[in-house]
This record gives structure tokens, sequence and C-alpha cells, in this order.
């Protein structure tokens, strides 16, 4: 009889955080292709599961219940953290990612359909190539954009999410309380009508 396969190694470590369920399974197919990707095209530094799960789906997790029900829009999606976790936590939202980068853009499309969310747009554009209706909730992870430029892309009373520097302040934008996120800030701001 052959030996039982190792158990995914994602998995031990997402099971840890509370994930369960559907979204559970989704995330280990994710982050196993990513695990595969990432020697080919440069996605991430984590270089283990562990390591992987802290920096990609943990910081993700307090955010996972902010989004508005409806059209979210990732910018600069890269690895898919955290547009692609928040729709694999969130069948609810209608998700696009954008990602100018080719080889990205190919990870990030094989990433949604292998992870069960083929329905994710993903559009190799940059954020002021997109064309499409503005969402209730906008993402932005490691990328330092002024708040006037992101008013285009998000409805009036809008939320925009923020993973890491804070954006200087602007008119037209409310700063939500912030809150803590693992490895890091997560800071919510309104777009005012």
């Amino acid at each position: 009889m052959p030996a039982p396969l190792p158990r995914e190694p994602h998995r031990t470590h997402l099971a840890a955080l509370g994930i369960e369920g559907e979204p559970l399974g989704a995330l280990t197919r994710y982050l196993a292709l990513l695990a595969a990707w990432a020697p080919r095209v440069n996605l991430t530094g984590a270089r283990t599961a562990a390591e992987r799960v802290a920096v990609l789906v943990a910081p993700v997790l307090p955010a996972a219940s902010l989004p508005a029900r409806g059209r979210l829009l990732d910018i600069g999606s890269g690895n898919g953290s955290p547009g692609l976790v928040l729709a694999l936590l969130r069948p609810d939202l209608e998700v696009t990612l954008l990602e100018p980068r080719q080889r990205r853009w190919a990870f990030l499309r094989e990433a949604a359909r292998a992870a069960g969310r083929p329905e994710v747009a993903v559009l190799r554009v940059r954020h002021d190539q997109y064309v499409g209706p503005p969402a209730r909730t906008l993402t932005l992870r490691a990328l330092s954009l002024p708040l006037p430029e992101l008013a285009p892309l998000l409805e009036a009373g809008g939320r925009l999410l923020v993973f890491g520097r804070r954006p200087k302040a602007a008119p037209g934008w409310a700063e939500e309380a912030a809150q803590a996120a693992a490895r890091g800030s997560l800071l919510a701001y309104r777009r005012q009508a």
C-alpha cells in the first residue's frame, strides 16, 4: 500500500486562523498555485507555507467584513492579496483585479480559476486606464497613490481599504478608524459625495 500523501501545508496554517469550509479549500488552492508559480514569477518574498499565509491572508482577515456587498476593485493586484483573497473569503463580492504586468496578470487569471472563482475579472490595465463602472469598495496594497487619483474608481460614499502606508489627506475623503491588522495597518477611507 502506498504511503499517504502529506497534508497540504497551507491548509493547516489557514485553519489555525479559523478559516473553514469553502474559503479554506479555495485559499489552499490559491496558495498552492502561488507557491508553484513563485520560482518563475516574482510574486512574494514569502518562501514557506506559514510565511505565505502570514503575509498574504492573515492581514486581509480583519478586512473581510468591511467591503460592501457588490463590486470590489483591487488596484495593482500582483500576487492576489488583498483582492483575490477577499474574493475567496466573500463570494458575494463582484471582484475585479487590475494588474498591468503580463506574468502577474496571467497568474491571477489562473489563480482565480483554480481557486473556484472563474468569474473574477482580471484586467491587464493600470488604475488610470480602467474604464469600467466605479466600485463600492476599492482596495490597495503596497502602492502609494494620491486619493484624488482614486476618486473616479469609487462610488460616492464608497470605501477605500489601504493595506500599508497612509495616503496623504485630500478633500473629499474621510478617514475612518484604523484597524490593526496582522503585519501592518489597515486604513479605511470614505469617498464623500
